[in-house]
């Protein structure tokens, strides 16, 4: 989820895009399989469990250690138990390769050990793993461009051979209940001729310490549903088992409202967009934007207003097109018709990130009321698709769980159809 530069394709939050489809049908593996039988259905983001680092500035390309901050949200067993409780099947764990990158030998030990830890965890309280490794594209150095931009990336062969060395660590674990992910939202074009052999090469690596190791595999863009709609499966089908991944934030007017790490200046005092569209209106959600404004200190007033008139022509836009659950079920039947024309099954494609961000203390957002309708519309589309899910996010900002008291939120909870646990 964090930052990559498909954020800027405001225009795209409202267009859906369409590709030719090609009836590539990959070969029969294990006939569960085939017909989407695994056991990740519902499931949750579990970020920042091995992210949130303590790199040292440039030109240091190391880190402090332990590398992770201690204030961090990490669930703990008890928390892990009371997701399995709601109805959740599996947690999606992003995994900051940077740490293990730069550490030394016993300190990376170190590192494969706790990462070996979490995944046992979870899987003590009957929940499913998907180990993704998601590089921080904040990080001066083990950052997505030097790692994964192209096999000729700066360290794209050490990157390579952690991908390996997590599959050889997870082939064991619960076969069939955990399986790895090698890279989050690729930072190349849908139309990329550089991605589909980074992905190649990876899952090479992989498969060599991991013959069965289920391993999720996505296009282009960032992991936008056109990018996988762009991908073609038929040479992925040597590293059967498979699966399938995309993102779903769209329209990012509404998802990202408020949101600081977005780089388009009109996010920083987008708040009050509701959803559906009709719930409110135009006039009411550009007079919370001048207001939120108005308080701004960082911006100079002709930056505030350069931004307001860009804030004003895409909301627009957002009203015009009026989007509410049917703008949704038309982005996701284009993975639909991308699955029908390859003749993969629906349970084999995970939509595995979607939320939006609440407002709470640190955030002015989405009202949260049309926060849960929102999220309740992408879940009921994505199950009616076929599509398991992952809720981005546990903690934080576009959390479910409370960083600190760690209680479920009954708002999230019931758009996610799912059932408030025992305290």
């Amino acid at each position: 989820m964090p930052g990559w530069s498909r954020r800027r394709l405001l225009g795209a939050a409202l267009v859906a895009a369409t590709v030719p489809l090609v009836a590539t049908v990959p070969p029969v593996i294990s006939q569960a399989r085939a017909a989407g039988e695994w056991p990740f259905r519902r499931g949750v983001n579990a970020w920042p469990w091995f992210a949130l680092t303590r790199e040292f500035p440039a030109p240091r390309t190391d880190y402090d250690w332990p590398p992770f901050q201690s204030q961090r949200p990490v669930p703990t067993p008890a928390d892990l138990a009371r997701l399995r409780a709601s109805g959740l099947d599996f947690i999606r764990l992003p995994v900051d390769p940077g740490p293990f990158l730069a550490a030394d030998t016993g300190p990376r030990a170190d590192l494969m050990a706790m990462l070996g830890a979490a995944v046992e965890a979870a899987l003590a309280a009957d929940l499913g793993v998907i180990v993704n490794v998601q590089a921080n594209g904040a990080t001066h150095y083990w950052n997505p461009e030097r790692m994964v931009s192209n096999t000729g990336a700066p360290e794209f062969a050490r990157y390579r051979a952690f991908v390996a060395d997590v599959a050889g660590m997870l082939k064991d674990m619960a076969p069939g209940r955990v399986a790895l992910e090698p890279v989050n939202e690729p930072p190349r074009d849908c139309s990329s001729e550089a991605w589909p052999k980074v992905q190649a090469a990876l899952l090479r690596a992989a498969r060599g310490l991991a013959k069965d190791l289920p391993i999720v595999v996505t296009g282009g863009c960032g992991s936008m549903v056109r990018g996988l709609t762009a991908l073609d499966p038929a040479p992925l089908a040597e590293f059967e088992p498979v699966l399938f991944t995309f993102h779903f934030y769209e329209p990012y007017l509404f998802s990202h409202q408020g949101a600081p790490w977005m780089r388009e200046p009109v996010y920083r005092a987008l708040n009050n967009v509701p959803w559906p569209a009709s719930a409110g209106s135009l006039d009411k959600t550009l007079a919370s934007v001048r207001a939120r404004m108005a308080k701004e200190t960082e911006r100079s007033d002709e930056a505030k207003k350069a931004a307001y008139a860009e804030t004003e022509k895409v909301l627009k836009v957002y009203f015009d097109a009026q989007p509410d659950r049917g703008f949704i079920d038309g982005y996701l039947a284009q993975v639909s018709d991308w699955a029908d024309g390859h003749g993969i099954a629906p349970g084999r494609i995970i939509m595995g990130e979607f939320g939006a961000l609440r407002t709470e203390a640190r955030y002015t957002a989405a009202p949260n009321p049309d926060r849960a309708r929102y999220i309740a519309d992408v879940r009921q589309s994505a199950e009616a698709a076929g599509f398991p899910w992952a809720f981005w996010d546990l903690f934080d900002g576009m959390g479910m769980m409370d960083d600190k008291t760690r209680v479920l939120d009954p708002a999230m909870i019931e758009a996610l159809g799912l059932r408030m646990p025992p305290s």
